[in-house]
């Protein structure tokens, strides 16, 4: 399949978009606890959707499940797990931070260590080719591109940061309760730095399952869409670890009413909301694996970058939109416009960096 970065910059946003506005339709779930809707909105993300999607695109799925290595699924399930705990503190950092920030400082660690350790990890223990390619994305100008891309987003992330602790000092603690109900700092930036170096895991499981995509593949499947075969695994993983702490939650909270209790009207509303988002959710990884497989197999852990910056600058347009910045100065509000400017400019320099390397 020849690669075509800029299409696949494309797909990324429209991952991206996915994921920074699936909690959208959360924020409108009511008198639910917050492990009530995730649990399902968690069945439609992780299991449901994946499923679907899978039987769809992927000729003789059950075949190319059994017949992929066992190391690849028990590595695939075990990331898959990590990153649910990640998932799991990703959701109370939006609780307690807000949107935007709390996108930002978990993502900006999700982003560092999903893009870098990969390929770091790979060169130094791998084959004597990922070794090559470290080698080049550290001596070669698409490479050394690739690099200051990533470098571009760490910046942008970092100036949505600095918007946000704008936002601490000028607001009092009424003001920042209108806009997100239990913020709290300190608890939010701790939740949220967890929820950043777990959710990383995510791209070492698209790593280690790529035997179970290369067989999709040698099966019929068009290759834009191999990794939704892996999708079925590492989100089998995720699912195992939300499942758990949500019906833990759901036993010491005694919210198992919240399922059947209530006005018929608002169940049905508040089931229909739960499951948008979480098809919404899966909507990031569909759109991301096709982003992937277009960026070409030189700096294809790249897209892990791209689509953290998407994710970024939607969650803060989302948080502009629900008035998460209102009563801040102007200097704050160009920060999170500077931020998220910066987070495009860098999806195009680290497009540019696989558009060399095609060539």
């Amino acid at each position: 399949m020849t690669p075509n970065p800029f299409l696949g910059i494309f797909f990324h946003a429209i991952g991206g978009f996915a994921a920074g506005s699936f909690y959208t339709p959360l924020k409108s779930v009511r008198r639910w606890a917050w492990e009530s809707f995730w649990l399902v909105m968690g069945l439609a993300a992780w299991l449901a959707a994946p499923w679907i999607v899978a039987f769809i695109t992927t000729p003789q799925l059950l075949d190319v499940l059994r017949e992929s290595p066992h190391r690849a699924w028990y590595l695939a399930i075990f990331f898959g797990l990590l990153w649910g705990l990640g998932n799991l503190t990703f959701g109370l950092s939006v609780r307690y931070l807000g949107m935007a920030l709390g996108y930002a400082v978990a993502l900006g660690f999700c982003m560092t260590f999903g893009t870098l350790l990969p390929p770091i990890y790979n060169g130094l223990f791998g084959t004597a080719e990922e070794w090559d390619k470290l080698v080049r994305l550290l001596t070669e100008v698409p490479g050394m591109t690739v690099l200051l891309g990533v470098a571009v987003c760490l910046g942008g992330i970092g100036v949505c940061g600095l918007a946000g602790m704008a936002k601490e000092r000028e607001l009092t603690d009424q003001q920042k309760r209108e806009s997100v109900a239990e913020f709290a700092l300190g608890r939010g930036f701790l939740v949220a730095t967890m929820s950043g170096i777990l959710s990383a895991c995510f791209a070492f499981g698209l790593s280690a399952g790529d035997p179970i995509a290369q067989l999709s593949i040698a099966k019929g499947t068009t290759p834009v869409f191999s990794n939704n075969a892996v999708l079925v695994v590492i989100l089998l993983g995720g699912f195992l670890s939300n499942a758990t702490w949500c019906l833990f939650l759901n036993i010491r909270n005694r919210s198992f009413g919240d399922y059947v209790r209530g006005p018929a009207g608002q169940q049905v509303r508040n089931y229909v909301l739960s499951a948008l988002g979480g098809v919404i959710w899966y909507g990031q990884f569909f759109f991301y694996g096709m982003g992937q497989t277009k960026l070409g197999k030189q700096y294809d852990f790249s897209s892990w970058s791209i689509h953290m910056a998407f994710i970024i600058v939607f969650s803060n347009l989302w948080g502009l939109y629900f008035h998460e910045w209102r009563g801040t100065s102007s200097r704050t509000r160009t920060l999170v416009w500077a931020g998220i400017l910066t987070l495009i400019v860098s999806t195009f320099v680290i497009g540019y960096g696989n558009y060399l390397a095609t060539r």
